[in-house]
């Protein structure tokens, strides 16, 4: 289903893998800046858009060379095209600041089975994944942060490749593709748990460059104490 009037096909890397994951939004308005009378009917159309903290897509426009101003949920559809407005899930925890929650037991036993058995297979601690997953996506098996990352464990497009993971939008593919590239950052760096999760998070090549320490980038800087004190705070709680 194409959302952009006027033809033209979406990114494949931005696009849900099934309509029942996500329904795809409709145009959520066209304006035509032909008389003033249509330039407030447009502006009211905008107005019904709902703020950006209800939107579960980030909203992208342009305007085409009749002047007319499309409005979609997919990226990539014009080279004209602009965010207009964020998504309310695409951005990870860390990357807002903002300190990351235990997360329910509830929300973790949602996911338990996949994660249990990922870490018995791989060798890797299941509230490692745990915290991975809250800090990634807060739970959220669609989100996509803006530089591509997406799913559960934030896969990016050639990490998911790299390890076979076919729909990145599936919780047990993506869980399995994050706790094998977890397992093989821990052989990298000899278990060393903080450059393991600055490699996870900014690349292992960055942290070799570094010098086998944490990249100076502030993302990671952050994110790695959040995944440690968050995977601690899972431990205990476990008992």
């Amino acid at each position: 289903m194409n959302l952009f009037a006027g033809g033209g096909g979406a990114e494949a890397g931005y696009r849900r893998p099934c309509a029942a994951s996500a329904p795809l939004l409709q145009p959520l308005a066209i304006i035509r800046p032909v008389k003033r009378i249509a330039l407030i009917v447009g502006l009211a159309s905008l107005a019904a858009i709902p703020p950006a903290s209800a939107l579960a897509d980030a909203i992208y426009t342009f305007r085409d060379e009749n002047g007319v101003v499309h409005f979609t949920n997919i990226k990539g559809v014009d080279p004209r095209q602009r965010l207009l407005y964020p998504s309310a899930t695409a951005e990870p925890p860390m990357a807002r600041g903002r300190p990351v929650a235990l997360p329910s037991q509830a929300t973790v036993e949602r996911y338990r089975a996949f994660v249990d058995s990922a870490a018995k297979t791989y060798g890797v601690d299941p509230h490692l994944i745990q915290a991975v997953i809250a800090v990634e996506s807060a739970y959220n098996p669609t989100a996509i942060s803006p530089k591509g990352a997406s799913g559960l464990m934030q896969l990016m497009p050639e990490t998911a490749r790299r390890y076979g993971v076919r729909n990145i939008f599936d919780p047990q593919e993506n869980i399995l593709g994050g706790v094998r590239y977890l397992r093989d950052l821990l052989v990298m760096f000899n278990n060393d748990y903080k450059l393991v999760l600055a490699g996870y998070n900014a690349g292992e090549n960055a942290v070799i460059r570094s010098g086998n320490r944490i990249p100076p980038y502030a993302e990671t800087l952050a994110y790695v104490p959040k995944v440690m004190d968050l995977w601690d705070r899972l431990r205990s709680r476990a008992g």
